[in-house]
């Protein structure tokens, strides 16, 4: 075998081993794979503290409110101030994840940090707001999102395989989106199934600054969107938008540009 196909052959070794389905199916104890997948290490004292945190995720009202306010800043790979943690929340690789000042994580929401590569794997910055049961999934890849931002009930955002899903500030995300960065695997080869070919390369998505999506709006990996835009609901965008248009239909199309309304006196 020549050294080509070897370090093709390790690099494909190598996607393998950092799936999740292998971790979960592969050899070893069960509680070794569960510290692998779910938190994250092999530390015993991070095992007992995450059990005893996650134990408060399902108390309802006021006191798991407080209970998670005082014990789960600590997860964290940082957390910021008057963070508020509702019920059942879902976390993986938590240390991997940063929470600025004044975040919301409503209740039902998932937090999948699992990308061995990347120490900050999610981060949510100032003044962000996730809805009742969003998702946001990392698998090789990262999550960035700005200041001031809101992510509505039930969307999806996921990074696969190092392709970053980044949002900027002052952007709302309506219900149901789904934004996914990575999500599209190769198929050239048929001697191996698609799930074993790996994802596609730069597929990342970039939402600039001052964006509206409206609800179910699907972005699929490679695509920019120019800040000041807005996408009408039920689009969906496979290729970049400019700044200020304002795009609708399947796939999306930009019918017009937004104006300025307004001049400084």
């Amino acid at each position: 075998m020549n050294k080509h196909s070897v370090s093709a052959e390790d690099e494909m070794n190598d996607y393998l081993n950092s799936k999740s389905h292998t971790k979960v199916t592969s050899g070893g104890s069960v509680l070794s794979r569960y510290q692998d997948v779910v938190i994250g290490s092999k530390s015993i004292g991070k095992l007992i503290y995450f059990e005893i945190c996650i134990w408060f995720s399902i108390i309802p009202g006021a006191i798991g409110l407080f209970l998670r306010k005082i014990f789960w800043p600590r997860l964290f790979g940082s957390c910021g101030k008057a963070v508020f943690f509702g019920e059942n929340i879902t976390l993986r690789h938590p240390n991997r994840i940063v929470l600025g000042n004044r975040v919301v994580i409503s209740d039902g929401c998932i937090l999948d940090a699992r990308s061995s590569e990347k120490e900050k794997a999610i981060i949510i910055n100032d003044d962000v707001i996730l809805s009742n049961n969003v998702t946001i999934q990392c698998k090789g890849g990262s999550v960035k999102i700005g200041s001031h931002s809101g992510v509505n009930t039930q969307t999806i955002i996921q990074s696969l395989d190092e392709n970053p899903v980044v949002i900027g500030t002052d952007v709302f995300i309506g219900q149901m989106c789904f934004i996914s960065g990575g999500g599209n695997y190769n198929t050239d080869r048929l001697d191996i199934p698609i799930w074993q070919q790996g994802h596609r390369d730069g597929e990342g998505i970039t939402l600039e600054n001052d964006i509206w999506l409206g609800a179910n709006v699907t972005i699929l990996g490679g695509v920019k969107i120019g800040s000041q835009s807005i996408v009408a609901a039920g689009a969906v965008v496979t290729k970049s938008l400019e700044k200020k248009s304002i795009s609708v239909g399947v796939p999306a199309k930009t019918i017009k540009y937004r104006e300025e309304k307004f001049s400084k006196v």
